[in-house]
Formats: C-alpha cells, sequence, structure tokens
C-alpha cells in the first residue's frame, strides 16, 4: 500500500559518495542567503542526499488507509463516538523546511479525520498548533497550514496555538520513574481522544515527543532540554542512543497511560528543490549545460539584491516535498514504521571518519520560518544538527575540524526573538560554558514577564529558547577541536561563538592542517537536502593535495 522504494547500501554508496580528482569541477555550497562555489582538493569525499524516494499515487487513500488499519489500536472510525471531546494536535511551522507547496500534509490528513470525526457526530473539536516554547504561528500561517475551509471554520476559538504560560490552561498528569513531571495542555489532557498528526522530516520528530514536547510547558522541558541530556546523545538523530529520545520516551508512554492517544504520523521525501532549482542538490559531476547556465545565472541574480529580497525570494519558492509513508495507530508502532521511511530517504554508509568535515549552512532552519538566520541559530544548525546527521560515530574525528560557510550576520528579528539578542550579546560574551548558563541565568530568562508577554501575546520565541539552541550544539562543541567559517561578513560575530574566521577555502584548510596535521582527511557533506551519514570502519588515509578555490561569498 504504501510503494516507496529502498535504495541498497552498495547503490547508495556509489552514487551519492564520490571522490574528487585534480580536474573534477567545483562544488556549490549554500553561504546563507547566497552560494560559493569551492575547488576541494583532490581526494575529497563528497557525501549527497539520495535522490527522493517517489512519492505515493494517492495521498489522501494512502491516509485514510493509515487509519482504518492502525498499529495495534482499533480504526478511528471505531474510536469516535457521537459525544466526545475530541483535541487534534498538529506540528507547528518548523516542519516542513522550507514550507512545502500547497495542500500542506497537515490539511490532507486533517481533511480525512475530520470527515471521520464528522461522520461520528462529534462537534467538539479543537485543534491545537504543537508549538511548546516556540512562538505563535501568525494567522496567515495558520490558514495557509490547513487551508481556507477548516480555518474559516475553526479559527480563532477552536485552532489556536499551544500556550506554555497558561496556568490555567496546563495540566500535570504524573511524573515518570526519573522524577520528570509529565505537565500537558489542558484541553489536550482533559480530552476523550487526542488526535496527534505529524511531520518526522528528520529521526529526532514524532513519536512520544509530539505530545511530550509539542503541548507541554517549561517545567517539563527542563527534564531533557539541557546541556547534560545533550551530552548523553551520541547522536540525537539515532534514537536508540540520544537520552533526549529516552526522556521523550518516558514522558510518552506515561501520557499513554493517562489518555486515549491516536497518532498519525507521515513521513516526506526529500524533493526540497523544484525542477528549475533541482541543480543546487545535485551531483556538481553531473550537471548539464543547463545546470551550469542555472548556477552562474542564480549567483549573478544573488550578487545584485539585496539580502532582504534574497529572504523574500527564498520564502516564495515553496519545497515539493511528497508524501512518502503514513501510519497510524499507538505511539511507538506507529513511529517505528515511520523511522525506517526516514533512514530509507537519508541514510548514507561511509567508510570511516574524516579529519575535516566541510558544510554550507543554508539560510534556513527550523527557528526562523519568514525570519532571519541569526548567529544563534547559524550556530545550532552547524553544531547542533548538521553534526548530529549521523549514526555509530561523528563523520569528524574526536578533536577534528569543521568548516562551514555563512555570512554569520549580527541580525536579529526583534519580534520574533527578542530574547537572542540579549542572550548572545549580554550572556555569550560573558560565558560559553552550558553549565553556567544553566546555573545562572537560565531561569533569569525563563521568568521574565516581559518575554512571557511577548510569547504569549507576540510571536515571540519564549525568553528560554536561545539556552536550547546553546545547548543543542553541546556534543559538537565537545567534539570537535576548531570551527572555522569562510564567508563571514565580520569578525565579531563568529568570535562571540568561539570560532575562527578564513578569507577562503583554501586558507581554511590551511588553518585545519595546523590543528590536525598535514594531509587531512576530509569529507565535505553537500546540504541540503538532508542526509544523515551511518559511518563504519576505520578512518581512511586519503592526501590533500593542491587546494584551488573560485568565486567569492557576496555580502
Amino acid at each position: 500500500m504504501q510503494g516507496y522504494r529502498v535504495y541498497d547500501a552498495e547503490k547508495t554508496a556509489k552514487e551519492c559518495v564520490v571522490y574528487l580528482e585534480r580536474n573534477s569541477p567545483p562544488r556549490l555550497l549554500f553561504c546563507g542567503e547566497n552560494l560559493l562555489q569551492v575547488h576541494p582538493p583532490a581526494g575529497t569525499r563528497v557525501v549527497y542526499a539520495k535522490p527522493p524516494i517517489p512519492g505515493l499515487r494517492d495521498p489522501k487513500a494512502a491516509i485514510r488507509h493509515a487509519i482504518d488499519h492502525p498499529e495495534n489500536m482499533e480504526p478511528l472510525r471505531a474510536l469516535a463516538k457521537s459525544g466526545m471531546k475530541v483535541t487534534i494536535a498538529i506540528d507547528d511551522i518548523s516542519l516542513p523546511l522550507p514550507m512545502m507547496r500547497l495542500p500542506d500534509i497537515r490539511q490532507s490528513v486533517l481533511e480525512v479525520v475530520l470527515d471521520v470525526l464528522a461522520t461520528a457526530g462529534i462537534d467538539d473539536i479543537h485543534i491545537i498548533i504543537a508549538t511548546s516554547l516556540h512562538r505563535r504561528m501568525t494567522s496567515a500561517e495558520m490558514k495557509r497550514c490547513v487551508g481556507s475551509k477548516i480555518f474559516n471554520t475553526f479559527y480563532p476559538d477552536r485552532y489556536y496555538n499551544h500556550d506554555a504560560e497558561d496556568a490555567n490552561g496546563i495540566l500535570e498528569i504524573g511524573r515518570t520513574s526519573h522524577g520528570e513531571p509529565v505537565r500537558i495542555n489542558r484541553r489536550a489532557a482533559e480530552s476523550d481522544l487526542l488526535i496527534y498528526i505529524n511531520i518526522s522530516l528528520v529521526p529526532m520528530d514524532g513519536g512520544h515527543k509530539s505530545v511530550g514536547v509539542g503541548l507541554c510547558d517549561y517545567l517539563t522541558l527542563q527534564a531533557h532540554h539541557t546541556p547534560q541530556t545533550i551530552l548523553a546523545s551520541n547522536s540525537y538523530m539515532d534514537p536508540q542512543r540520544s537520552a533526549l529520545s529516552h526522556s521523550c520516551d518516558r514522558i510518552g508512554r506515561m501520557v499513554d497511560q493517562h489518555l486515549k492517544v491516536f497518532h498519525i504520523e507521515t513521513a516526506l521525501n526529500n524533493r526540497m528543490f523544484n525542477a528549475v532549482s533541482a541543480f543546487l542538490g545535485r551531483n556538481e559531476d553531473r550537471w548539464a549545460r543547463t545546470d551550469r547556465f542555472k548556477a552562474e545565472a542564480t549567483k549573478f541574480v544573488l550578487s545584485k539584491i539585496t539580502t532582504q529580497m534574497k529572504r523574500k525570494l527564498y520564502s516564495s519558492i515553496p519545497a515539493s516535498y511528497e508524501l512518502i509513508g503514513v501510519h497510524a495507530g499507538e505511539t511507538e508502532a506507529t513511529h517505528d514504521k515511520i523511522l525506517q521511511h526516514c533512514y530509507d530517504q537519508y541514510c548514507i554508509p561511509i567508510e570511516g571518519q574524516s579529519d575535516v568535515i566541510i558544510t554550507g549552512i543554508t539560510f534556513i532552519s527550523p527557528y526562523n520560518v519568514n525570519s532571519i538566520m541569526n548567529p544563534l541559530l547559524v550556530h545550532v544548525m552547524a553544531l547542533g544538527y548538521f553534526f548530529n546527521f549521523y549514526r555509530n560515530m561523528p563523520v569528524v574525528k574526536k578533536n577534528g575540524v569543521l568548516i562551514l560557510t555563512h555570512p554569520c550576520s549580527n541580525e536579529f528579528d526583534p519580534l520574533f526573538h527578542p530574547s537572542y539578542i540579549e542572550f548572545f550579546h549580554r550572556i555569550l560574551t560573558e560565558t560559553r560554558d552550558s553549565l553556567v548558563m544553566q546555573r545562572k541565568y537560565e531561569q533569569e530568562f525563563a521568568r521574565d514577564p516581559s518575554y512571557i508577554k511577548m510569547y504569549r501575546q507576540g510571536n515571540a520565541y519564549h525568553g528560554v529558547h536561545p539556552f536550547y539552541m546553546w545547548y543543542w550544539g553541546e556534543n559538537g562543541r565537545a567534539h570537535v577541536g576548531k570551527v572555522i567559517v569562510v564567508g563571514a561578513t565580520n569578525r565579531r560575530v563568529p568570535a562571540i561563538l568561539g570560532w575562527e574566521v578564513a578569507s577562503s577555502m583554501e586558507e581554511a584548510l590551511e588553518m585545519a592542517q595546523s590543528h590536525v596535521g598535514h594531509k587531512p582527511t576530509i569529507t565535505l557533506l553537500h546540504f541540503p537536502p538532508i542526509l544523515m551519514a551511518d559511518v563504519s570502519g576505520k578512518p581512511e588515509s586519503v592526501p590533500m593535495h593542491d587546494l584551488q578555490v573560485t568565486g567569492a561569498c557576496p555580502s
């Protein structure tokens, strides 16, 4: 019924892992809103994302099949009874990235679910956006997410953002065996049936994390949104080895013990680019003449327009994601099925770690949709997300070097990220030690009345959120010996983050050699689209030869 294609390891390695030669064409990397063309040395291993798994031919039929044939539960039609109080929770705007073309998958699932509930004669239905401590979505964003018909029917009284600071709107249902408080949205907790509609863009998403994080408050997040938990996670993209995932599982199991929860989880392919822009994720060795022309034209256009215009351009082009899997029912059984879709799409076997990894940081993260990629978000993408896209062991060796490309502009959105500004300029200039931050300052930001007001009444991330962005890079910072930025338009931002600056990729690799030794092994992780490395074996010894760099990252 699902109809997805699985790639075998040998074919994947051949198609997605290449080694550069002296005459290999340059590689095109994102550098924030810009594009940077570099020519790494011969012997560099370049890892590309897998081709998109073909989307399901009839997504609506697959959704109906999933809820009619759930995992370890009765079908939704059997669970739905007249007179029930039902709450539907959906993921917020942080998924997927960028926003997908319409109809959004949440709308597609909601239409099927609401039809089932209407047939059962249920009219006490609320739709809650599971924002946790993320910013409130705007009405326009909410409308795009679910479509005009659902929006007009439910907004604003029965379609709204979760409020983690509403004292009367949170209910504690117990504590886990580890003492973790389980506090979630009262409306959801007091419903006869809670339906969660999830998008698992990466393996960290979904499962027990959906309700236990998306609908909780600060006190519950304190159980696992900590530097200690991140340090204990050997990639939080690998749930079996993630202390973060284990804590969420304990919390979620208690939720499932007390509430009737029906999970609907979806997996998308990685078709981030449309036909016009597909060259951005393609192996440059296989570019056609039209791809080379598009690359040069794109770089030229980007060099002539303002940063604000670039952001508007990027946000106007939705991703071409397609549904490749949908399952429903009991939380863990459903999530296990969806995880396999994620691994099928993203995981690439590679042999051995490298002394140096190179990657470009894009214009978007889960936390700056319709906004600015501020310095803390650059940090969390580099050392939080991209570093952690592995299983077994990191791509970079212990004490190795990460080279990233990004302008690192000292720019923040005062409406969406007000507490980030104070955190970056006040806290980070005093200490980069997460344990010191946690002990001395976290409560101050978490309880600040002005930040709470901006979170509840405006569209600001919660006051404590920048701490999480710093904690999220904890194991990356502990593992990587040096971070070097190419393309930075200033030295202050990288210095505050503890990073070094190079004027070119050639200079960055020379700096890396001074840290890891002569002739280092190098891997370039060619994000986007998303990829995950299944790292095995012993480190390879591939010599570094002459380096050439072409182009520059425009300011």
